[in-house]
């Protein structure tokens, strides 16, 4: 297994519980966030990131870089979400929430890509949820970013698959958190699902795996 993850828009629920398991594991993990603050109970490298900011972005993989080489996997976690009816949501929250979830997950995925490509495997993967696939009433900017990203994901696996670099796409349908009665998805499941993911071999690579609780309407 390689031994280096990049997790950018990293936060205490389910990158936390990624960031925990791939040490676990044995792998150097670099979380990347705006607020590094809420990165300290993690063993990690912590690097202040606005995914958005495309000298950002360079500066945490050079980081990662510099301490250990181009990261074998990277996960864009980010996301911003403003509800509200069309004819009264902020311009401004809608600009903010497609850059964010989809602009941002462009800067680094092509900032991952160009140092995969150079050694010819890596792994990119893509937190997308229901809005990637449904457009909610009220919710049009998330389903516009997450439209976006599962577009993005998309093109990505047929560009890159055959030059040896994974992409997936990972469609979160349903709150994430943990409770006794499993309605919620418990972000422990999904970053052993990402791990499994990340372990195929490439004769059976998935592109895309959605993930709901049991009690979740399809």
């Amino acid at each position: 297994m390689s031994n280096t993850a990049l997790i950018v828009g990293a936060g205490s629920g389910l990158s936390g519980s990624l960031a925990r398991l791939l040490r676990k594991e044995g792998m150097q993990v670099a979380l990347a966030a705006r607020n590094v603050d809420k990165l300290r109970p993690f063993d990690a490298l912590k690097l202040t990131c606005d995914a958005t900011d495309r000298g950002q972005v360079e500066a945490a993989f050079a980081a990662v870089e510099t301490q250990w080489g181009v990261p074998d996997l990277v996960v864009y976690n980010a996301s911003f979400r403003t509800r509200g009816a069309l004819a009264e949501l902020d311009p401004d929250d809608v600009k903010r929430s497609i850059e964010v979830t989809a602009y941002g997950a462009f800067l680094v995925a092509q900032a991952a890509a160009k140092r995969m490509l150079a050694q010819g495997s890596g792994a990119i993967f893509f937190t997308g949820a229901s809005a990637s696939v449904k457009g909610y009433a009220n919710s049009a900017p998330f389903a516009m970013g997450k439209f976006a990203l599962r577009g993005l994901a998309q093109s990505m696996a047929r560009e890159l698959a055959p030059k040896g670099i994974h992409v997936a796409h990972f469609v979160i349908d349903g709150a994430i958190g943990k409770d006794e009665g499993d309605s919620r998805l418990d972000p422990d499941e999904i970053a052993r699902t990402y791990l499994n993911v990340y372990r195929q071999q490439r004769s059976a690579w998935s592109w895309e795996v959605e993930l709901r609780p049991w009690v979740e309407r399809f």
